[in-house]
This record gives C-alpha cells, structure tokens and sequence, in this order.
C-alpha cells in the first residue's frame, strides 16, 4: 500500500504560533508506524512560512507575495532540518521535494516528479513535499497544499490520501459554532451540494491557510484518480495506523467511484491521443502480455514524432494495437536504442532514464 499524508500548519502548531516539535516528533513517530505496517509514505507538509515567521521574531510585514516567499525561503530549511533529526532518531531518513503546479501540469516534468518519488521509495527514504513557495509566480492560495496533495497521490499512485487537520473530519455544519453538527463518516462521489455548503471556511486565523472546503475538493480531485481520501484529527495518537486498519476512530471517509487506481490510470490512458507507434517483436508481446514493462531491446521500429510523456500505440509485426503507453524517451531518442539492451543505454545516449522504455505503470494493455 502506499500513502500520502497531508499535514496543515495549525495541526503542526496546535493553534498556535511557534511550531511545536512536540507535535512534529509525535507525527514522526506515526509515520513510522506506517512504514512499520508494511506501507510506503510520503508526506505533504505545510509549516515552512511559519518557521520562517517564528525565526524572525514575527516581524509585521505585509501581506504581497515577496514577504510570503521570504519567509517560505527562511523556513524550508529549518522545517526539514526537524524534521530530518526527529525521523532519523526514528532510524528513518527523509528528502524534501518541492512542486508547483506547473511541475505537474508538464508531462515530462511530471514524469521526472514521479521517477524521482519512485527512486526515493526503492531507497526506503520518506518524500516531505511542500509548495515551491519561494519561487511561485502566483499569490500562496488558500488550500494550496490540501490540492497538491491530491496531486502528489495521483503522481505516486497512491492507495490512500489521509489529511489531518484540526477537526475529526467533515460535519453537517461549524462544530464551533453548531452544538448539533454531526460527524459525517463516510461521502460517496460525486459529493452532494449538500456537502460542500457544510464544508467550513479557514481554521485558526493568522496560522494556516487551509480550510474544510479546500480539503473537499482535495477529496474530490484524489477520488476521481482512483485514491481513497480520509480526513482526521492530526493531533489524536495512532489516527494514521488506525485509519489504514479501519479501526474505530473518528474520521470522514471519501470512498471513489472506482478505488483502483490503476483502473483509473488506464482509463486516463485510453482517453489520450496516440502520438506514435512502436512495433516490438514476438518476445516483447509475451513480456507485456504477462504485466511486464517494455524494453528497448524488443522494440523493432519506431514510427512517428513524439517526445518524453507522450502517449503512444505499441503494435505487432501484423500492426495490431495490442497496448498503449507513456513513452520514457522522444522518438529519436528510441530510434539510436531500438534493439538495445537496456544497460547499453547509457553508452548510446550519454544518459539514461531509466531501463524502460514504456514502463509496466505507464501502460495498459488492450488484448483480453
């Protein structure tokens, strides 16, 4: 299984204006149970502006994009460098990736976000993303990283999408203000309008930026890629282990329409325009046939022009269709590697991908 775990600042702060590193060591030690339990995790971490803030003495500055970048730069830094000493006292390690939305929007810059997560999870090191605030051309929104942790699930592929905010999950109203709000356990999609006018507006003022509304449509972004989405208490002991064990903790469940996310990644897959062709040999078909990836070496010919993240048909001597795929490599590139073993890739190209060059995830396979 693998997860993606979204943290917000007012649940890193309890409220308040400091970082608690009581809070962050105890959010450590969870996701060290998590990956205790068998399960890859990444994290999604707000808290750098408020480092940054409190590093400063909580200066008064304005409220234009440069201050916000500012402290984001001064507090990325200090936010890992918690987080990297309470992991390791865990025996864990961590690396910091930071995205904007226009990573993921790129094909071949998605391509290489997710090769880069793939690489990290092989070496047993936890991703801690955060917005690239520093260098963001547009104003920090409010709900940023609830979305890009969506996102995140969708590059990963993940199973699960567990938000922990400041409240048990989604209500029928305002729990501060609604004595009668109830807690909703669990929402089928599509979300009801019902729903989204009892979603909440912002938490505690002057810290987060992250409201219940934001992680609605977080909910929804992660559900139509196949992802489970929980949201729950950060600050409640054991609620990521006892979320992924189904066990009775308070909690809002969003449950998607389709909740294999390789099914939705197929039907992502077959929606997308063929750009090219790849014609592999006999050995190739039986490799992919058995949910194997495709290699240079069984690849005969290429036809068409296309380039990193393109989508392309892979067919028989005979021409028929028999999958369709991400390419890891533009046509040029896979005309110099056709035939290829995949460790004289590096010699040919003076670089290399990776040993694929359709990769088992990025394709679907259209015989029965």
């Amino acid at each position: 299984m693998r997860v993606v775990v979204k943290v917000g600042t007012s649940t890193l702060t309890g409220g308040a204006r400091e970082l608690s590193l009581v809070r962050l060591h105890a959010l450590c030690q969870q996701l060290a149970e998590v990956r205790a339990s068998g399960a890859d995790v990444v994290l999604v971490s707000s808290g750098a502006v408020a480092c940054g803030r409190q590093e400063l003495h909580f200066p008064k500055l304005s409220s234009h994009l440069p201050a916000k970048q500012m402290l984001a730069a001064i507090g990325q830094g200090i936010l890992m460098q918690h987080y990297r000493v309470s992991l390791g006292l865990l025996g864990l390690r961590c690396a910091q990736i930071l995205l904007t939305r226009a990573d993921l929007a790129d094909r071949r810059r998605y391509l290489n976000a997710r090769n880069t997560f793939a690489a990290l999870e092989q070496q047993g090191v936890i991703a801690i993303v955060n917005e690239n605030d520093t260098l963001a051309t547009e104003e920090i929104r409010v709900g940023d990283n609830d979305q890009l942790a969506a996102l995140v699930a969708n590059v990963v592929q993940a199973d699960r999408l567990i938000m922990l905010t400041d409240q048990d999950g989604l209500y029928t109203a305002n729990p501060n203000t609604d004595p009668s709000a109830r807690l909703i356990p669990r929402v089928s999609m599509p979300i009801s309008a019902e729903l989204w006018q009892a979603a909440g507006g912002a938490g505690v003022a002057g810290v987060g930026t992250g409201g219940m509304l934001t992680k609605l449509k977080s909910a929804e972004s992660a559900c139509a890629f196949g992802c489970e989405v929980m949201i729950a208490r950060g600050d409640r002991a054991g609620v990521l282990l006892a979320c992924l064990q189904e066990r009775t903790v308070p909690h809002t469940r969003f449950v998607p329409l389709d909740s294999n996310p390789k099914e939705s990644r197929k039907r992502y897959l077959l929606a997308q325009r063929a750009l090219g062709q790849m014609t592999i040999d006999d050995g190739a078909q039986l490799a992919l046939s058995q949910g194997r990836s495709l290699l240079p070496v069984g690849i005969q010919t290429i036809n068409g022009e296309f380039e990193l993240g393109d989508c392309v048909d892979v067919i028989n001597r005979d021409g028929r269709v028999l999958a369709r795929g991400l390419s890891r490599y533009n046509a040029s590139e896979l005309r110099a590697i056709v035939g290829l073993d995949s460790k004289a890739i590096r010699e040919r190209l003076g670089f290399s991908r990776g040993r694929e060059a359709i990769h088992r995830d990025d394709l679907v396979w259209l015989l029965n």
